[in-house]
């Protein structure tokens, strides 16, 4: 009974991995445009301005973890997208709203394609990872790339970090639902 068990196994096993390849091509086969044409070219679409006009905005920061993850830095108000091998695919600017994340390393716990921002204005590809005193954190782009409210001067409580639509496009694509993100001081 043990070798037929064996089979089944391995015919499981075969099933599978058949299944997740042919999963892995229709995302490859099937993502937008814009995305296509970067991996092709074989040039990571990278953003290379930074807050004070630094040339180093694409590289990674020291201390920001390992593996398939995405990194927002609190003080550059910027966000790196890795691949991997820690690999840089794309790092663009933030803005964020008034309530911050804890520096600390989290997962994408809930995505919403199309709501409204707590500010009123109406968002997509929306991308959360935790929670302030209730306050949703996430990544989000305005439908009109409408600047967000002066987060000094609004008494409105939010935790979106808007980024352009372009980028939330690719945010979208990348941070699935258990992704991890790396907040760092």
């Amino acid at each position: 009974m043990a070798p037929s068990s064996a089979g089944f196994v391995t015919a499981l096993t075969a099933a599978a991995l058949a299944t997740v390849g042919f999963l892995g091509y229709q995302a490859y086969a099937t993502s937008p445009a814009h995305l296509a044409k970067a991996r092709t070219n074989g040039t990571p679409a990278i953003t290379t301005k930074t807050p004070g006009g630094g040339k180093n905005a694409a590289l990674l920061p020291p201390g920001s973890g390992t593996g398939t993850r995405v990194v927002y830095s609190l003080r550059s108000h910027r966000v790196w997208l890795v691949g991997l091998d820690d690999k840089v695919i794309r790092t663009f600017e933030v803005t964020p709203g008034n309530i911050a994340p804890a520096p600390g390393v989290y997962a994408v716990t809930s995505r919403s394609n199309a709501v409204t921002g707590s500010d009123g204005i109406p968002i997509e590809h929306v991308v959360r990872f935790t929670s302030v005193d209730g306050v949703a954190i996430g990544f989000s782009a305005a439908v009109r790339d409408a600047a967000p409210a002066d987060s000094t001067t609004t008494t409105v409580r939010t935790g979106g970090i808007r980024e352009s639509r372009a980028d939330g496009d690719v945010m979208w694509t990348f941070a699935t639902i258990g992704a991890t993100v790396a907040v760092i001081p």
